[in-house]
């Protein structure tokens, strides 16, 4: 490994980027792998050099006239030189003339001296604010003190500046003061803003506007005809049922007032001030929304609700009676819900669509969503709807399925299959809301809209679907022996 050459804390001589000048730099730290120095300048700039672009200080001596007059001037190169030095092949010929338009001034010869300076080119038609890093020879008149100086302040700054503007290398609480110093003497490029309208959906998923029209008739009909199935003495997918629950069986206001109760508490709980708040992905404008991540607080809630209504013997095999009427009145709510989110935004403004159902087409929006995060206040109704009353929903819908089966068959305790059932979709369920603040990478936050698909997927699609297994084991018990079932549980620990 090689040894580097200058300390931590050491003063030494730093070459400035893009030129030959050197200045008076601290060392500051030091890259083993890239073997850089991290070098700190007297203004506070801090560059990382390479130890080829490092001297020491000693290296640098300081060199004074031969003049007999014992003015204080710094020797140079002797003025011929600075006529006759060759041209570097980025030079244009327009500063040998400034240099020769210099060297016809009236001179001093006891108050002059040639001083290395960093001198801009000046702006050309197609080339403007560029700079070619070399240093001239530059005469200066040092007959008037003062004037001298300042002039010397002002073109060492411009050169600064110049070379601090090409590297990007001002120091954060410079910029502020740079752009209110020169914004009146450049022209700046004006940065291309975010458009102010939202994309036109031009690729149609699911078939287009024909596939979106049947995804609204065959979702609904796809749930029901599993529900019927597993209802049935053989639920066979080939065996047809002989016969369809009457349709007035389909409908009762009390069971949908029982939905809306469980609804409407999720909204409660999840407006509690519990959970930390973080920010979402960045807009169409940029701007990020906040969401309160308490999903396991509200699952912790709802467990301590489910455990006071078993203690006040509430008959949570109701449920079970009645379940393809719940999942009946969640598809209504749903339909409902969607045709009320699709109607609100219509007066959404253009940051807040979707550019995944932004076709025009009023079937396509209203199936895919046309406003991305709809809210009512702070309250946000797509963030709300994934996690909330259809997941909790499909744990509780399980624990249900879990005591009907004790009562049906008369058990002590639940089923071998029934217990694993419960435990591997409680542990998925439990897993998404300690999780929760995933979610809002997840495509469905940031890109879809909430329409009709994401409505019925998380309110009937999740707790009415995914529960099929647990609604299924009621009436038809499994037996599973305790080696296939270690089997099982070692296939999940995977």
């Amino acid at each position: 490994m090689p040894r580097r050459k200058f300390a931590d804390e050491e003063v030494v001589m730093g070459r400035w980027p893009g030129s030959v000048l050197y200045y008076e730099v601290q060392v500051t730290s030091y890259d083993d792998l890239n073997h850089l120095y991290t070098v700190k300048y007297k203004d506070g700039t801090e560059l990382q050099l390479k130890e080829s672009e490092m001297k020491a200080v000693s290296s640098f001596r300081l060199r004074k006239s031969s003049s007999s007059s014992g003015s204080p001037s710094r020797r140079s190169s002797s003025r011929s030189r600075s006529g006759s030095r060759s041209r570097s092949p980025g030079r244009p010929a327009k500063h040998k003339k400034r240099s020769s338009s210099q060297s016809r001034e009236p001179k001093n010869e006891k108050n002059m001296v040639e001083e290395p300076n960093l001198i801009p080119l000046k702006p050309h038609e197609n080339n403007t604010n560029q700079y070619n890093g070399e240093p001239e020879i530059k005469q200066v008149n040092y007959s008037s003190p003062r004037s001298i100086l300042e002039r010397q302040r002002i073109e060492s700054e411009q050169a600064r500046e110049r070379i601090l503007e090409r590297y990007s290398l001002y120091p954060r609480n410079e910029e502020k003061r740079k752009e209110e110093k020169y914004s009146e003497e450049r022209i700046f490029e004006t940065p291309k803003t975010i458009g102010k309208v939202c994309p036109k959906t031009e690729e149609l998923e699911f078939g287009g506007k024909i596939g979106a029209f049947f995804m609204i008739l065959l979702l609904p009909v796809a749930v029901f005809y599993l529900l019927v199935l597993c209802s049935q003495k053989d639920p066979s997918v080939l065996n047809l049922p002989s016969s369809l629950p009457a349709f007035e069986s389909l409908w009762e206001a009390r069971v949908f007032g029982v939905y809306l109760l469980w609804f409407f508490l999720q909204a409660l709980f999840y407006l509690l001030p519990i959970g930390k708040v973080v920010e979402g992905t960045p807009l169409l404008d940029g701007s990020r929304l906040q969401y309160r991540i308490n999903g396991f607080y509200v699952f912790i809630l709802t467990a301590a609700a489910v455990g006071v209504s078993l203690y006040f013997e509430i008959q949570f095999y109701y449920i079970y009676d009645h379940f393809i009427q719940f999942a009946v009145c969640a598809t209504v709510f749903s339909l409902v819900f969607s045709i009320y989110l699709y109607v609100r935004s219509r007066n959404a403004s253009w940051k807040e669509l979707s550019s995944g159902g932004n076709s025009g087409n009023i079937i396509y929006d209203f199936v895919m969503g046309r406003e991305l995060n709809p809210r009512i206040g702070n309250f946000d109704l797509k963030y709300f709807c994934e996690l909330r009353p259809g997941l909790i929903g499909w744990a509780v819908i399980n624990f249900a399925m879990l005591l009907t089966e004790m009562r049906v068959h008369h058990l002590d305790m639940p089923s071998l299959s029934m217990i694993l059932v419960n435990s591997f979709q409680l542990l998925y369920v439990v897993d998404a809301l300690w999780n929760e603040e995933a979610i809002l990478t997840t495509m469905d936050i940031t890109h879809d809209g909430f329409g009709f698909m994401l409505a019925f997927g998380d309110l009937v699609w999740v707790p009415f679907l995914y529960s099929l297994q647990a609604f299924y084991l009621v009436n038809h018990p499994n037996e599973m022996s305790w080696p296939m079932a270690s089997g099982i549980i070692a296939l999940n620990c995977k």
